[in-house]
Order: structure tokens, then C-alpha cells, then sequence
């Protein structure tokens, strides 16, 4: 990367500019445009995400402290907090939903040899939700409660990365097992999820699809065994079962056979009882994978303490979107940045060494050492960071 150029702007060099015109025609994303077009928004966006600025008047502000930048970022004139704000409102969020699944498929690729810990050649993927709170009198549409809003993201993690490959935004009502309805389950993956996906009827699309699940079963399941398989006891493995169902209408949605594997854990002093269709692997694995489903927790908690979205610059459902996916898209960035350059250390140091530098004329793998970052860490509250002087 060339040394003469912004930190904020090398990042953003993995958004090719074509790739984004082509975006922008597709959604006519910049009808009647003049100064201020979608890369200038998404500057805007990324700056505040990698920066966790408080508002709209906080990039504004920030941005203009530093002229020279803005010129050489590509902008014509100064930044105003209506302009970026219409921009979030009007310009259809599909668009930047399209950008971060290109930057998801590139993510994919370099991270596809990481170590899983298990002896599976197969994809993993672990699906979960998020709620995220909000303030019922700013966005009545996203009615939750009596006395307050929220929105659900439902996210399909890949767990070699771990990478986002689906995310669906929805209101916080909907229920979990409601977006099975709307995957494309891939052939030979396994789908690692909680007891909130236990519907019989949507696991048999995902046997019918050729691939695999294993979640927790509910405590009230009804089980019939039909064989035992063999088992080690010595590994927490109390019971390992091949049956169906046992009322009629779940027999009758599942119509396959459910292996149903009993658990010890030593570390938490539970019993935990795991259901999947595949009757291949070890039970150990069955409860390993399960286990690995704790990733996409850690990665709600990443992006929720690094990235700005639980705080929003706009009230309506377009700008709420447009910011959680440009979010999104920054987080790949960064971890397509610490794949190729071999960054040291986690995805979170590298995100922090880009956050205390975004108008430093360094590579991005010349920066400073981790000493150096702990001495000028910013700190996420209102207080001005070195860029803001």
C-alpha cells in the first residue's frame, strides 16, 4: 500500500470503486447528486464506526477539524450533518447489504484453512440472534414490548474465521426459528444452533437439503431409542441413542433418524442432552460442536463493544440498516486487513491500532507497537480523541 496515503484510507482501498458504482447504479443510489455521492457517505460511516463518534455532529465535526484530509479522502466541501443524515435516511440500505456479501465472500477465502480444533473437513456454521435495544418513542416501528423497541440481527456465522456469511435484520418479536424459513442450507455443512431453532418440521429441511444439525433438545422432548450406539464414558459421554420422535405430529414432521447424544460437563457440572442427524461422527464431536456454537456469542459481544450499533444517527428503519451493515463491512475490512498483511496479535488489537490512527500516512503494517497503543488507547466516551484537536 502506498506509505503516502491516510490509514482510513487504505482501509476503505478494499472497497474497489467500481464495484461500489456498480452498487450505486443498481439501486440509482445517487439520482440528482452533486457533491456528496455514496463513497463520501460510506467515508463518513467507516470513520465513525472505526472512531465511535456519538453523533452526527460528532463526524461532522471531526472530519472538518481536518481539511486537508477531507480533500485528499475525495470530498468537495465540508461535511454537514443534514447532508450525511439524508444520505442515511433516502439511499436504499440494500445497497450496503450488497456491499459487506462481497466483502464476506473475500473474508471467506482467506480464512478458509483456519483450525476448527476438530478432525472435520466439513463447513460449520452457527446460527444465533441478537436483540438490541431501543428507545420505543424514537422508533415505533420497531415495537418490542409495552414500554419499549428492539431489533433482532440473525446472523450465520461461518466458524473458520469467524466470518459472518448471513444476517437477516428483523423486528425483536420475531422468533429465532422463523428465519430457518429463509436459509439455503448448504449441502454436507453442519448448522450448530441453540434450543430457540428445536422445530421438527424445519430440521427436516435441513436433512432434505444434505446437511447436518446438532442442537440442544428441549426439556420436555418426547424420544423413542430404537439402538444405542457405543460410547466412552470416560469422555463425559453418558448416553449415545438412534431413534425418532415420540408424539405423532413430530414423527411425522421428522421423518429421519435423530441420534440423540447425553453430555457431562465437568467444567459447568451439567447434564446436557444434544440432538443432530448425523450418525457418522463420534459423540464427543457432536458435544465439541456444539460447544464451538460459543464463537458467535463472542462475536455478537466484538461488535457490539467495538462497533457503533447499539447507538444509531437516524431513527428510521433505512437508516438503522445502513449503518449496521456498513458496521458489518468494516468489520470484514479489518479482518481481511489482519489476514493479509499477518497482523500480530487478535482481530480486536488490529481494530484498535486502525481506531487511535485513521489519518496517519503509514502502511498499515508499520504502525505502532503495542506499548505505544496502550499509552494513546481512546477511550469510548465523549472525551476528544488526538485526531479531534
Amino acid at each position: 500500500m502506498n506509505s503516502g496515503r491516510y490509514i482510513l484510507s487504505q482501509v476503505l482501498e478494499l472497497v474497489h470503486r467500481q464495484t461500489l458504482d456498480r452498487l450505486v447504479q443498481r439501486y440509482d443510489a445517487e439520482s440528482k447528486v452533486r457533491h456528496f455521492g455514496c463513497r463520501q457517505q460510506l467515508i463518513c460511516m467507516a470513520f465513525a464506526q472505526l472512531t465511535w463518534r456519538e453523533g452526527l455532529r460528532d463526524i461532522a465535526t471531526c472530519l472538518n477539524a481536518r481539511g486537508e484530509a477531507l480533500y485528499h479522502l475525495g470530498f468537495r466541501e465540508r461535511v454537514a450533518k443534514s447532508t450525511l443524515a439524508d444520505a442515511n435516511e433516502q439511499r436504499d440500505w440494500r445497497l450496503w447489504e450488497d456491499l459487506a456479501k462481497g466483502l464476506m465472500r473475500k473474508a471467506r477465502v482467506l480464512y478458509a484453512g483456519e483450525d476448527l480444533g476438530l478432525e472435520l473437513e466439513n463447513t460449520v456454521y452457527a446460527l444465533d440472534s441478537t436483540t438490541i435495544d431501543l428507545s420505543l418513542s424514537l422508533f415505533p416501528w420497531a415495537d418490542f414490548r409495552s414500554t419499549k423497541a428492539g431489533i433482532k440481527m440473525h446472523t450465520q456465522l461461518d466458524l473458520r474465521g469467524p466470518i459472518p456469511t448471513c444476517i437477516h435484520i428483523t423486528g425483536a418479536r420475531n422468533a429465532d426459528v422463523h428465519w430457518l424459513d429463509d436459509l439455503l442450507f448448504e449441502a454436507g455443512a453442519f448448522y450448530v444452533m441453540d434450543r430457540g431453532y428445536m422445530d421438527f418440521a424445519r430440521l427436516a429441511r435441513i436433512v432434505q437439503a444434505g446437511s447436518f444439525f446438532v442442537t440442544r433438545a428441549k426439556s420436555n422432548l418426547r424420544f423413542t431409542r430404537h439402538y444405542s450406539m457405543p460410547r466412552d464414558c470416560l469422555e463425559g459421554v453418558l448416553s449415545d441413542q438412534v431413534g425418532s420422535p415420540s408424539l405423532p405430529k413430530a414423527a411425522a414432521d421428522f421423518p429421519y433418524p435423530l441420534r440423540r447424544v447425553r453430555y457431562f460437563d465437568a467444567e459447568s457440572s451439567k447434564h446436557l442432552v444434544f440432538l443432530t442427524n448425523n450418525l457418522e461422527i463420534p459423540a464427543l464431536t457432536v458435544a465439541k460442536l456444539y460447544k464451538s456454537r460459543w464463537q458467535i456469542e463472542l462475536f455478537f459481544k466484538w461488535i457490539k463493544g467495538h462497533l457503533r450499533i447499539k447507538h444509531y444517527f437516524g431513527t428510521s428503519p433505512n437508516a438503522v440498516k445502513t449503518q449496521i451493515w456498513i458496521a458489518v463491512a468494516v468489520y470484514l475490512m479489518v479482518a481481511i486487513l489482519h489476514k493479509q498483511l499477518q497482523l500480530p496479535g487478535r482481530l480486536h488489537r488490529t481494530f484498535q491500532l486502525l481506531s487511535v490512527h485513521p489519518f496517519e500516512k503509514v502502511p498499515i503494517h508499520e504502525l505502532l507497537t503495542e506499548e505505544d497503543l496502550k499509552s494513546y488507547m481512546p477511550q469510548k466516551n465523549n472525551q476528544l480523541m488526538l485526531w479531534d484537536l
